[in-house]
């Protein structure tokens, strides 16, 4: 069976009412002197903003 598409005003709200996201890996240097990641989800547009929040 196949799945029922939308087209229209429908399918055009429902695609911008999704939230487009992305994944985020920052690096910290321990006391140890090795490096551990760190991953995040945050929004696409944030992303920027996000990184230089977390910069070391």
């Amino acid at each position: 069976m196949a799945k029922q598409q939308t087209f229209g005003d429908l399918a055009l709200q429902k695609k911008l009412a999704a939230r487009k996201m992305a994944k985020v890996i920052i690096s910290e240097k321990n006391a140890k002197g090795t490096f551990s990641y760190r991953e995040s989800t945050v929004d696409a547009d944030k992303v920027q903003e996000f990184i230089q929040a977390n910069k070391s």
